[in-house]
C-alpha cells in the first residue's frame, strides 16, 4: 500500500514519465469513451465506489460470458465470474482515471505484437509475421462484410485496451518494488546464519483448561480490541435429511427377475396369425443386433475388446467364456446385465515398442533432421543389430536414439489392433511372435520394432437393464418427505432428534455465503441458499425442496450478519486465545527470576539442545515452529541467555551455545535480485487486494439470482 500511495502522491510526475496522451487511442472507433459502466438503467445489481452496476448492463455480460463458456458451466459460476471482473475493472479504472494512463497507438501496436494476436494468421504478411497494415486491413474487412466478427472483434478490443492498461499501471507499480544490496544481504543471514540453543520450555499443556474460567463479558473484549481478526461475511448454517431417490430391494429383485425371463425362449401369441410364436431368448438368438435394441438399455457394441475395456470386477470371468457361452445376470453399477461371448480373435491386439530413424523429406520428420536416406538407413541397420543383443534395453535405447514422438517413453506404442498403423508396421507386428526384433520401412522413416506383448480380443454382446426406482417406490418416497416436513414442523421436539427417532440421518451445512451455489451432500441447489438467505426466513423454519434424485428437507440453524462476530460465534476461536495469554502469564509471574536449572526443576522439564536453527527455519525439534523464539536468538550475542519469552506452545528460556555466521560474500546481488523479483512477482494479486479491501462495495446478486 505505501507504494501505492506513492504514485498517488505522484500523480502529475507519473503522467510525464509515461508520455501518455490526452486522448486514447481507437483503433476502429469504439474507444470514445473510458465509461465502462453505461447508462443508469433500470435498478442496479450493485455499486463499486459510488458507481452503480446496472442490472441491465450486467445481464448482458452475463449472456455473452454463457454463449462463451462451456456448457457444462452453471448460471451461478457465469455470475460470479462476470461480478468478480466487474469489481476489477471498475475499481482499476478508477486508479487509470486518477492517474491518468491511457493509451496510445503504439502502445496498442506493440501489446497485440507481444501477444496471442501476433500469432493469428489473418494479421501476418507473407513471411509469418504481425503486420500492422495486414492487421487494420482485416478489422476493416469485417467491419464492412461481417458485421457478427466485427461486433465479436469490438469486444475484443475492449479487452486488449483494459490489459495494455493493467500492463501500464502494474508495471508503473513494478518500477517502485526493489531490493538494496543491505537487503539481500540481510536476507542471506536469515537463512544461513546458523544457531545452537539450550532451553526450557514450560508448554502450555501443564495448566489444565478447567482452571481457566473465562466469562462472555471477557470474551467480547477481547473481540472489541480485535475486531479486524473477527470480521464474518453474512451467511447462514443449515441442516438437512435426504431422501435419495433409489431403487428399493424389491425393484432390485423385480429387475434381476425380468432380465433372466428374457434370457431363454419364450412362447407368445401373433395376433397376426392367430397362432403362438416361440420367441428366442437372449441365449439362443442368431439376431443380437434387434434383439438388444428391444429388450436392453445397452444396445449391442460389435468392436472387438481387449481384456482391459471390460468392466474390471469382471473382465477374467468374461475373458474365459467359450463362444456362445453366457455369463450373468451380474449387477455392474447401475445395470444388471448378461453377457454373451460372440466372437474371440486371437492375438488381436499388440503392444509395441519402435525406434525410428527419420530422414529429411520423410513425412511429419522434423525440420532438424538432416540426414539423407541412405544415412538413415545406415543408422538403423547399426541400431538393430544393436536392439538384438541379449543384454540390452530397449527402451533405454530407444529414448537416446529415436525421431519418433514416443521416444520419452522409451519407444512405447502401447496396444493396438489390426489397420491402426501403416501397412509394414503393421504387418510386422502382428506377423510376428512376442519378443521378435526387426526393421521396417514407412513413408516416416526406418523402424526398429519390437514385439513386447499380444493379446487376445472379444466381442461380447450385454444384455443390460438399468436399476430403476418403481413408480411405487418413488410415491413412498414423496409421502415419506412430505410427512416427515410437516411432522417435524408440529414436533415439539428438536429438528435432529426428531430425525433420529424416525432413523433419518441429519448433514449440518454452515457458513453459506449469499452466492454460494453448490452444498455439500445436496450438488447446485441455488434455490435453497436462496431460501435461506431470504428476510422473511426464520431461524429454525424447516422446508422441504425436490431436487435431483429425490427430496432434501432443510432446517435454517444460523444466521450470521455482515459485521463483528457474535460472543457465541467467536468464542471457539477466542477461549485457546485467551486461555494462551493467562496460562503465559501465570508460568512468567511464578518463575521470574529463575536460572534456567531452576526453571526446568520447579516446573518437572528437562534443559533441551536444539541445532542448527535459522530464522527462516524456526522449527524447534519437540516444541514446532517458535518463530519468536528464533528470532530472539538471532538478535543475541553467543553466550548471552534470554528472559523468559512467550511462544507459541509454552513459555521459553533458553541461552545461545553457538552463533555460527555465515561466509561473507563479495556481492549480495543475487539476494537482492531473488527479493526483488519475488516482490514484484506479488504487485498484481498484492495491489488488487488491497484495493478490494478499501473500496466501497455494494453487493446484490443475490436479490437477483
Amino acid at each position: 500500500m505505501a507504494i501505492l500511495e506513492n504514485i498517488r502522491k505522484r500523480t502529475t510526475v507519473l503522467i510525464l514519465i509515461i508520455g501518455l496522451a490526452l486522448f486514447a487511442f481507437v483503433i476502429s472507433g469504439v474507444f470514445t469513451s473510458n465509461n465502462l459502466g453505461g447508462g443508469k438503467v433500470g435498478s442496479t445489481i450493485g455499486e463499486i465506489n459510488g458507481e452503480d452496476v446496472t442490472i441491465d448492463q450486467f445481464r448482458q455480460q452475463v449472456d455473452l460470458a454463457q454463449r462463451n463458456s462451456p456448457p457444462t458451466t452453471t448460471t451461478m459460476q457465469i455470475v460470479n465470474q462476470v461480478w468478480d471482473q466487474q469489481v476489477r475493472n471498475s475499481i482499476l479504472e478508477q486508479q487509470f482515471e486518477g492517474l491518468g494512463i491511457a493509451i496510445e497507438q503504439d502502445q496498442i501496436i506493440n501489446f497485440l505484437k507481444t501477444s496471442g494476436y501476433a500469432q493469428n494468421p489473418e494479421f501476418q504478411n507473407a513471411d509469418g509475421i504481425f503486420d500492422e497494415t495486414v492487421f487494420r486491413n482485416a478489422v476493416a474487412t469485417w467491419k464492412a462484410s461481417d458485421p457478427l466478427r466485427y461486433d465479436s472483434w469490438l469486444q475484443t478490443e475492449k479487452a486488449i485496451i483494459q490489459l495494455a492498461k493493467e500492463q501500464t499501471y502494474f508495471n508503473l507499480i513494478r518500477a517502485g518494488v526493489g531490493a538494496t544490496l543491505k537487503e539481500g544481504e540481510q536476507d542471506y543471514r536469515l537463512a544461513n546464519v546458523k544457531m545452537d540453543i539450550k532451553y526450557v520450555r514450560v508448554p502450555y499443556a501443564s495448566i489444565p483448561d478447567s482452571t481457566m474460567v473465562i466469562t462472555k463479558s471477557e470474551i467480547a473484549n477481547y473481540i472489541q480490541q480485535h475486531k479486524d481478526d473477527f470480521k464474518q461475511e453474512e451467511a447462514r448454517d443449515i441442516q438437512f435429511v435426504y431422501f435419495e431417490e433409489k431403487p428399493s430391494d424389491a425393484d432390485v429383485k423385480a429387475i434381476e427377475d425380468e432380465i433372466t425371463k428374457l434370457l431363454d425362449d419364450a412362447i407368445e401369441y401373433n395376433a397376426q396369425t392367430d397362432k403362438n410364436d416361440t420367441i428366442k431368448g437372449f441365449r439362443a438368438t442368431t439376431d443380437l443386433t434387434t434383439f438388444l435394441d428391444r429388450h436392453s438399455d445397452l444396445k449391442f457394441d460389435t468392436i472387438l475388446k481387449a481384456k482391459k475395456a471390460l468392466p474390471p470386477l469382471f473382465a477374467d470371468t468374461l475373458m474365459s467364456l467359450n463362444v456362445g457361452e453366457l455369463f450373468g445376470p451380474y449387477r455392474d453399477g447401475e445395470y444388471f446385465k448378461v453377457s454373451r461371448m460372440v466372437k474371440r480373435k486371437a492375438n488381436g491386439s499388440v503392444k509395441a515398442s519402435h525406434i525410428l530413424i527419420a530422414y529429411e523429406g520423410a513425412q511429419r520428420a522434423n525440420p532438424e533432421v538432416t540426414r539423407t536416406k541412405e544415412e538413415a538407413e545406415k543408422r538403423a541397420n547399426e541400431l538393430l543389430l544393436e536392439a538384438k543383443k541379449a543384454d540390452v534395453v530397449f527402451s533405454e535405447l530407444a529414448r537416446d536414439n529415436s525421431d519418433g514422438p514416443s521416444a520419452p517413453n522409451g519407444g512405447d506404442l502401447g496396444y493396438f489392433q489390426e489397420g491402426v498403423m501403416v501397412p509394414k508396421f503393421n504387418d510386422f507386428a502382428f506377423g510376428n511372435p512376442v519378443g521378435s526384433v526387426g526393421l521396417v520401412e514407412t513413408e516416416f522413416g526406418f523402424h526398429i520394432i519390437k514385439v513386447d506383448d499380444k493379446e487376445d480380443i472379444v466381442q461380447i454382446a450385454t444384455l443390460a437393464r438399468e436399476v430403476e426406482p418403481s413408480e411405487e417406490t418413488i410415491n413412498t418416497l414423496f409421502t415419506d418427505a412430505t410427512n416427515f416436513e410437516l411432522e417435524s414442523i408440529a414436533s415439539d421436539k428438536a429438528f435432529s432428534d426428531f430425525a433420529k427417532e424416525k432413523q433419518y440421518t441429519v448433514r449440518p451445512v454452515n457458513k453459506i455465503m449469499a452466492m454460494d451455489e453448490n452444498l455439500p451432500g445436496l450438488n447446485a441447489q441455488r434455490s435453497i441458499v436462496q431460501w435461506a438467505f431470504n428476510p422473511e426466513t426464520k431461524a429454525g423454519e424447516i422446508k422441504r425442496f425436490n431436487i435431483n434424485n429425490g427430496y432434501a428437507v432443510i432446517q435454517l440453524t444460523g444466521k450470521y450478519d455482515e459485521g463483528v462476530m457474535s460472543v457465541e460465534d467467536a468464542s471457539p476461536t477466542v477461549l485457546p486465545k485467551i486461555r494462551k495469554e493467562r496460562k503465559a502469564a501465570q508460568i512468567i509471574g511464578a518463575n521470574k527470576g529463575k536460572s534456567m536449572e531452576d526453571l526446568a526443576k520447579d516446573n518437572n522439564v528437562t534443559v533441551a539442545d536444539a541445532s542448527a536453527l535459522t530464522v527462516k527455519s524456526p522449527t524447534i525439534p519437540g516444541a514446532g515452529s517458535e518463530p519468536l523464539v528464533v528470532g530472539t536468538a538471532f538478535a543475541m550475542e553467543q553466550g548471552e541467555t534470554s528472559n523468559l519469552i512467550e511462544g507459541n506452545t509454552g513459555v521459553f528460556m533458553f541461552t545461545l551455545a553457538q552463533k555460527q555466521e555465515p561466509a561473507k560474500l563479495d556481492n549480495y546481488s543475487t539476494y537482492a535480485n531473488t527479493l526483488k523479483n519475488a516482490n514484484s512477482s506479488k504487485v498484481n494479486t498484492a495491489v488488487m487486494e488491497a484495493l478490494k479491501e478499501k473500496a466501497e462495495i455494494q453487493d446484490n446478486r443475490k436479490t437477483f439470482y
